[in-house]
């Protein structure tokens, strides 16, 4: 995983200073700043995605999400990795459903300066089996939102991404992103004890940092968010914590150091339903169950 960054000090000095300090940046490999470039192509349509909508959260990054149905009225919720949740790593196998939360989020505006707070009432849904990801329902509505801030949700995409697809990983944690393209898909990616299914693999350009978990991963094309940011290979090291590897419907193992991995959003779109409830029973939906 991209391992959560601790310490709510260090999350107040970022959040508080508009742009993360020079000293903060210096863990970042070469080509990782506030706008890493992906080929010529995928740089110029990255100028159209910014921050607005994201969150920063005390050791990760996400974003308030909506899907195609979902209703102004309705409680927003914010997207972001299983492995980011306060009550740890869920074990595999494991599902966190409608559990009491009162975390807190820094909204971003484009220009990735914090607007306000806004606070969850629960974990709607998070896991790290098949996938890695945490929806938060929050105590403001999407309209709410909208009209103390002037920001919309971001929706998610109904669809597979495709391959070669220019995408942007935007990270509220750390107030950067991260330009590139959609290399391919690992049919299995597995890192430690945890496996997912179908991750998208970015291309080099991607050298997403720790922090950068939960980040939506936005389809320039579109502005729709397709994945969400949630680890990569460090090390070289064979699927081990902080080092992913791919394994293909053969039980070949591939490992690609330095490159880095989402997994998708759009399978969970179904799982959404009436005043934004995660109804894992509803037909369509791939999100495991408890």
């Amino acid at each position: 995983m991209k391992k959560p960054l601790v310490g709510a000090f260090l999350a107040v000095l970022l959040l508080g200073a508009g742009v993360a300090p020079a000293t903060a940046a210096s863990p970042a490999p070469s080509g990782a700043g506030a706008k890493v470039a992906g080929d010529a192509h995928a740089t110029a349509k990255a100028k159209a995605v910014n921050f607005a909508g994201t969150v920063a959260l005390s050791n990760c990054s996400g974003s308030v999400v909506r899907s195609p149905g979902s209703q102004p009225t309705d409680p927003a919720l914010v997207l972001s990795n299983g492995h980011c949740m306060e009550s740890g790593f869920p074990g595999p196998g494991e599902v966190v459903l409608d559990q009491p939360s009162s975390r807190s989020f820094t909204l971003l505006n484009a220009a990735g300066s914090g607007v306000g707070t806004l606070r969850a009432s629960k974990i709607a849904y998070g896991t790290m089996t098949d996938t890695d990801v945490s929806l938060y329902q929050l105590t403001s509505t999407y309209a709410q939102i909208e009209s103390s801030y002037g920001i919309k949700a971001l929706e998610l995409e109904t669809a597979h991404p495709a391959a070669g697809s220019a995408i942007t990983v935007v990270s509220g944690y750390w107030k950067r992103t991260y330009s590139c393209n959609v290399d391919g898909f690992a049919y299995r990616l597995k890192e430690g004890e945890w496996t997912w299914k179908d991750s998208v693999r970015y291309t080099s350009a991607c050298r997403t940092i720790g922090g950068t978990s939960g980040s939506p991963v936005v389809d320039n094309a579109t502005g729709k968010v397709v994945a969400v940011n949630n680890t990569g290979n460090e090390d070289g090291q064979e699927c081990t914590d902080n080092n992913p590897c791919e394994v293909d419907e053969s039980g070949n193992v591939t490992v690609r150091e330095g490159i880095n991995y989402a997994q998708q959003t759009y399978n969970m779109v179904p799982c959404i339903g009436t005043g934004n409830k995660i109804d894992l029973n509803r037909a369509g939906c791939a999100l495991p169950k408890p």
